[in-house]
């Protein structure tokens, strides 16, 4: 019985990058002889076991066999016959394919430490084209590495265009993909992430609302980048520098996707496009399986973006009425990240990154001033019901024009 570290902490350990978890890999044994050791059985499909001390993950050496499509549609045979190197070589990339022993030696069959000096991310054997997921996988590391220089290996994109052309990303289940999309969004390059799907074919598959934006232009005194899609990247490079939340980063992926209903002939104006553009982030939210605090936002985001945008120009109950639609009094926080979005919007814009926005300070202190209105004294005024609702929002209303007019001295 062989015990290895394997994937990941191997991987990061030669780019002297913190390591997150440690997985391994067990050569020569089996399920009872792990049982007996006091590992902990977990893997539904394959034996993979949980440390009695550490908690860390143990899997035995294994081959796998497509048998079906999908990312599940795989067998697998774990035995103690099954090498190192049979089980390295199932594996997706060759940063990834690499193990060390005990003495810190790293035994690399296919190449990985080359690949990490040449920062490249290639795949192992032709197996690749086997599981889709591994589109969504590599694009992920392309966005998490891209800081370091990596960029996918030719040879590796070509496979990931065939995999998106066959019709095997189909077979993703939602929650699949969006554990991979989610993890990505949060990646220091984001946009490299999308790039990377739409270079392989696989953005106009599974996000074809986004992958409609490229090549739709906007007026040029607004957008210096013209490209909407190309925006739209350059709008989540935004939201990794100022390191926003996922539900930031959900938002402003979809926020302009009503651009992409936009009529040839209309162009470069997109009038109305934050209406036209609900019912399809409705779709892919709801095709995503988007957690419901990321549907909620990118919905109001959508919306209201262009509101954020005029903030200075809004008349006070336009203002309240945005205030109201973001239930700022019970979720201010949902309103900020809605601030973030508009300015990482703003941002996203050729030579514009460092503009100042200050209408996230205006949103800010009108939210402020609509919540200070205290409720008791109109309780005590005897107001209730819709009498009290009423009366609370024309106090609000006195508010925000009292702070407006504030700022206008």
């Amino acid at each position: 019985m062989q015990v290895y570290r394997v994937g990941g902490a191997v991987r990061d350990r030669l780019l002297e990058r913190p390591i997150s978890e440690i997985d391994w890999v067990v050569v020569g044994a089996t399920a009872e002889q792990m049982r007996e050791l006091g590992y902990r059985p977990v893997g539904a499909d394959f034996p993979v076991f949980l440390h009695p001390h550490t908690g860390e993950e143990y899997a035995l050496a294994r081959t796998e066999r497509k048998s079906g499509r999908g990312y599940g549609g795989f067998t697998f045979y774990a035995s103690p016959d099954v090498s190192l190197e049979d089980d390295l070589i199932r594996r997706d990339l060759t940063i990834n394919a690499m193990a060390e022993d005990d003495h810190g030696t790293v035994i690399d069959p296919h190449g990985g430490q080359r690949d990490l000096a040449a920062r490249l991310l290639r795949h192992v054997s032709p197996a690749f084209a086997e599981d889709p997921l591994r589109v969504l996988r590599v694009a992920r590391f392309a966005a998490r590495y891209a800081p370091l220089g990596f960029t996918v290996a030719p040879e590796t994109l070509a496979l990931m265009r065939q995999l998106s052309e066959s019709g095997e990303l189909d077979a993703l289940t939602p929650e699949r993909s969006w554990k991979e999309i989610s993890r990505a969004l949060l990646e220091p390059r984001p946009d490299v992430f999308i790039q990377v799907l739409r270079d392989c074919g696989a953005l106009k598959v599974l996000l074809p609302e986004i992958d409609a934006l490229f090549g739709v232009p906007q007026p040029a005194a607004h957008h210096p980048e013209i490209d909407t899609g190309v925006h739209v990247l350059s709008v989540l490079r935004q939201c990794a520098e100022h390191h926003q939340p996922l539900t930031v980063r959900w938002a402003c992926l979809l926020h302009d996707v009503g651009k992409g209903l936009t009529a040839e002939a209309d162009w470069p104006r997109h009038i109305a496009h934050e209406q036209r553009g609900l019912r399809l982030i409705r779709a892919i939210n709801e095709r995503s399986k988007a957690p419901k605090d990321c549907q909620e936002l990118a919905l109001l985001v959508g919306e209201y973006h262009t509101h954020g945008h005029r903030a200075l120009e809004l008349k006070a109950s336009t203002l309240l009425e945005l205030l109201q639609h973001f239930d700022v009094y019970r979720r201010p926080q949902r309103f900020e990240e809605f601030i973030a979005a508009c300015e990482m919007d703003a941002r996203g814009r050729l030579g514009l990154e460092q503009r100042d926005y200050p209408q996230a300070d205006y949103l800010r202190g009108a939210m402020q001033a609509a919540r200070a209105v205290a409720v008791q004294p109109l309780l005590e005024q005897g107001f209730k019901g819709s009498q009290l609702g009423e009366a609370l929002k024309l106090e609000r209303l006195k508010a925000l024009k009292a702070y407006k007019k504030t700022l206008e001295m």
